[in-house]
Formats: structure tokens, C-alpha cells, sequence
């Protein structure tokens, strides 16, 4: 429940933001009437999201056990990849998003009314589908048949449409940066526990091998149905019994993707590099003119 919420809440709260920005740059400007065109394209894209979302549940249910499980699997690490873009992204990017969005809207308002309704749109449908597409792997891979998972979204969610208006009332400041670094380290951790589940899946639908190949067992230590084992499963996708490739997988991701991500900004692409002396010295210098 707890990595649902966590999921509705930073998704939430980034769609949230948008729109709190879309539209205060629309009132302090004096385009009011810009503001309908605005909630027409939040209104879609979350009637999409949620159309996906009941797609993807009631679509999945008239598969057999090998398809539900290879559709589960496959979309398990579509999701893990969307949102290791996602928090990628937000990172180098929450410091600017305010200016990167006044820019678009400033073209949007110069093209009408549809570019609008598209800017809103886009901007909430992103966060939308990929809400709908990794709540519904993580539903799955609990497999408790409890409607816990989607609770917690809700709540999520429930509580980012809150911190939004906060944030747009002026009541609530906020270190974006801090808040998506945090909250983004600890999704690429859900995020390894639900990959590793998907290649299980992948495993009980026959496209992987490896399925009775168990990496240990503690069943005995920590059983599935205790308190603390459904919470481990709930929070991270723990299996007490999980197989070498499960493992495998999720060290494979976890170790790389979280120190990629708690690096420093600008490390990989290496920004900010100081030129030494000798480099800066290298330059010929211009001749004097006569």
C-alpha cells in the first residue's frame, strides 16, 4: 500500500505542479479566459488514464494464466522503464520547470485554443498513463486480491491534489529538487522489486527459463502471509523464495540506477568539468595588429 501511495503521490504532485503553474502564470497575465481550454485538457487526459487503466484490468481477465502472466511480465518492465525516465528526468529538470513551462505556454497561447487544451493535456497525460500503467503492474504482482494497492494510490494522489493548491495558494514552499530526489530514490527501489517480479511472471508464462531455480528460500523465516512479510511485499515486491534470475535482475538494476541517481547533476555528461592549466593555457593567443 505504502509504495502505491508513494507512486500516486510523486506522479500526483508532478501533474499537480503543472497545472498549479499553467494556471497562475494564466491568471497573473490576465488570460482568465485561457483557463477553461486548460481544465478541458486536464479532464481528458484523466478520463484517459483511467479509461487505460480499467483497460488494462478488465482486457487482462479474459487471457489465459501463461497470457495474463507474460502480459503482466511485459508490462512490468515497460513501466520500470518509464519510470526510470520519469525520476531521470524530474531531477535534472525540477530546478527549471516553472520557466520550461511558461515558454510553452506562451507559444500555446499564440496558436489557440487547441494547443491549449494539447499543453494540458500532455501534461497531465503523461504522469496519468504511466500511473495507471505501473499501479496496475504493482497490483498484479501483490496478487492479495485485496483492494489495498489502489487505496493507496488514491490516497496518493488525493494527497498531491491537496499539496498542489497549498502550493498554489502560496501556504506551502517547497525544495522540489530535495522532494524529487528523495522520493525518486526510493521509487527506483519499488521500481527493482516490481522488474524483478515481472521477469518472474515472464518465468511462469514459459519465456524465460529458470522457474524452480531458487536463489535461497526463507520461507520459514519470514512466511508470506505475516504482517511484516505482507509489508515487505507490499513496499518493496520482497519474495521470500525468489529465483537466481530474479535476483540477478534486481542487482543488476537496483545497484547502477541508484548511484547513477544519487550522483551528482551534470556527472554522467559530464558538466562542470574545471579545465586544468595547462588546457586553458593551450589557446594560441592572437597576434598583435600593426
Amino acid at each position: 500500500m505504502f509504495s502505491n501511495y508513494l507512486i500516486g503521490l510523486r506522479e500526483g504532485l508532478e501533474a499537480s505542479l503543472v497545472v498549479c503553474i499553467l494556471i497562475a502564470y494564466l491568471v497573473k497575465t490576465g488570460r482568465r479566459d485561457a483557463l477553461r481550454p486548460i481544465w478541458i485538457g486536464v479532464a481528458v487526459a484523466v478520463a484517459l488514464a483511467l479509461g487505460f487503466g480499467c483497460a488494462l484490468e478488465f482486457g487482462s481477465q479474459e487471457l489465459t494464466f501463461e497470457a495474463q502472466e507474460a502480459l503482466g511480465g511485459s508490462l512490468s518492465v515497460i513501466a520500470v522503464g518509464l519510470v526510470t525516465w520519469m525520476v531521470f528526468w524530474m531531477r535534472r529538470t525540477a530546478r527549471h520547470l516553472k520557466s520550461e513551462l511558461h515558454g510553452k505556454l506562451d507559444a500555446a497561447l499564440q496558436m489557440g485554443t487547441g494547443a491549449l487544451v494539447a499543453t494540458a493535456f500532455l501534461a497531465v497525460g503523461r504522469e496519468g498513463l504511466e500511473t495507471s500503467l505501473f499501479v496496475w503492474t504493482s497490483v498484479h504482482a501483490a496478487g492479495d486480491g485485496t483492494p489495498r494497492p489502489l487505496i493507496g494510490a488514491a490516497l496518493g494522489i488525493l494527497t498531491a491534489v491537496l499539496l498542489g493548491w497549498l502550493f498554489y495558494r502560496g501556504a506551502l514552499r517547497i525544495n522540489l529538487s530535495k522532494f524529487f530526489t528523495w522520493t525518486g530514490g526510493m521509487l527506483v527501489v519499488v521500481a527493482a522489486g516490481v522488474l524483478a517480479y515481472g521477469f518472474h511472471d515472464l518465468q511462469e508464462a514459459n519465456w524465460l527459463p529458470g522457474l524452480t531455480d531458487r536463489a535461497f528460500d526463507i520461507s520459514d523465516t519470514i512466511a508470506p502471509d505475516s504482517w511484516y512479510g505482507t509489508l515487505l511485499k507490499g513496499v518493496f515486491n520482497f519474495q521470500p523464495d525468489p529465483t537466481v534470475l530474479q535476483v540477478t535482475v534486481w542487482l543488476l538494476y537496483l545497484i547502477p540506477t541508484l548511484a547513477l541517481f544519487l550522483a551528482p547533476v551534470g556527472f554522467a555528461s559530464g558538466k562542470g568539468k574545471v579545465k586544468a592549466p595547462d588546457e586553458q593555457g593551450s589557446r594560441p593567443s592572437k597576434a598583435p595588429q600593426a
